[in-house]
């Protein structure tokens, strides 16, 4: 790996950092203003679905977007699009958010998929899964810390809109500074979106499953924690030691992974994640016990993820690779639709509804990925 290399890989995990803190920030801060203008909640779920069509919209054509211009052109002018619609939100009637959720959606779904794809092609296998830990652990530190501003700045008003432009418009300067070199394998002829979906199916899977289980949990984790006599400063500090496992663990998964069969690793890490959850209800008497368990969980589960995505970079490059990640990212989206309402129809069923929820769509993901190692493609 040259240095150009290492310095590109550091810009596009520090830019998603940045990018997922955007995101972090808008969606609850959305919400929470279309809320207090007095719009319901079937409002407030109609304009956040208006991203996830965005993302559905623009998959299809992502690897041909790939061929056709630069990544450091495509990146700069999704961040620079962000910036601007960013600034628009805090000016225009609430009626047009709707178009500019849509296009927050496709310009978001350009950028996870263009920094996968050229982290992954940029980097050496040895060290793949490590770093691709690492990007996946700075979006989470994004995620993280997006409400953590809305916390500090309150949701009133347009600054938190200009804050978001600001840090938007950062990791746009540091990636015209530092720049993204066009990789060769961009210019190979891209997958179809069938066949993306045929070769990569368990990565395709693991991401929607990755995205129900995140979306559900922090949707539900809190309120599940509190019907089962837990403080709700307490049930919402659960979630975030849930995330901080998912961030400080990440690196640790990486180089496991690149140590060993990356197709047996998601089994067993599905497995874990199955009998991790299956435990909650009997720990949660135990507050120290519980927080334990769930920092240790978010590790594990995201890491699903991670090696999913390594094992992709590991089989395919380029164009190929990114018609496999656009395929996932309309994964990503049915998971994130599906995921709160199967989490709200399990809480209705039964008390423990949550965990049981998760302990199935593991356990299935562990059976299917099990099923599925021999017919996985390329190495390890």
């Amino acid at each position: 790996m040259n240095v150009n290399d290492k310095k590109g890989i550091i810009s596009v995990i520090v830019c998603v950092a940045i990018f997922g803190l955007t995101y972090g920030l808008s969606a609850p801060l959305i919400a929470t203003q279309l809320q207090e203008s007095g719009y319901s909640e079937r409002y407030i779920g109609l304009n956040a679905a208006m991203q996830a069509i965005g993302v559905f919209a623009v998959a299809p054509f992502i690897p041909w977007l790939f061929r056709r211009f630069s990544p450091r052109t495509l990146m700069g002018v999704s961040l620079a699009a962000i910036t601007l619609i960013m600034l628009l939100f805090a000016w225009v009637p609430f009626i047009l958010w709707f178009a500019l959720r849509l296009v927050l959606g496709i310009f978001s779904e350009i950028i996870m998929v263009l920094t996968e794809t050229w982290i992954n092609d940029a980097t050496v296998e040895q060290a793949r899964a490590r770093t691709m830990a690492w990007y996946t652990a700075g979006i989470s530190v994004g995620f993280a810390c997006g409400p953590l501003i809305l916390a500090c700045t309150g949701s009133q008003g347009n600054l938190p809109f200009f804050i978001g432009m600001a840090i938007t418009l950062l990791a746009l300067v540091l990636i015209m500074l530092l720049g993204m070199a066009r990789k060769n394998h961009f210019d190979q002829p891209p997958l179809s979106f069938l066949k993306s979906i045929r070769l990569a199916f368990l990565v395709i899977v693991a991401t929607g499953l990755n995205a129900a289980v995140e979306v559900a949990g922090l949707n539900f984790l809190s309120i599940y924690a509190m019907s089962h006599g837990w403080s709700e400063r307490n049930a919402i500090i659960l979630i975030s030691v849930l995330m901080l496992g998912a961030i400080v663990l990440q690196p640790v998964i990486g180089i496991i992974a690149d140590k060993v069969d990356r197709r047996k690793l998601i089994v067993v890490l599905a497995f874990l994640s199955a009998v991790g959850a299956a435990a909650w209800p009997w720990l949660l008497r135990w507050p120290d016990a519980t927080y334990l368990l769930l920092f240790l969980w978010g590790g594990v589960f995201v890491g699903i993820y991670t090696v999913a995505i390594t094992w992709a970079g590991s089989v395919f490059s380029g164009a190929e690779l990114a018609g496999v990640y656009a395929a996932s990212s309309v994964s990503w989206g049915v998971g994130a639709l599906l995921g709160p309402l199967l989490g709200g129809f399990a809480m209705s069923l039964t008390q423990h509804g949550l965990p049981l929820l998760v302990v199935i769509l593991c356990a299935a993901f562990c059976l299917l990925a099990a099923s599925k190692q021999n017919a996985m493609p390329g190495p390890a």
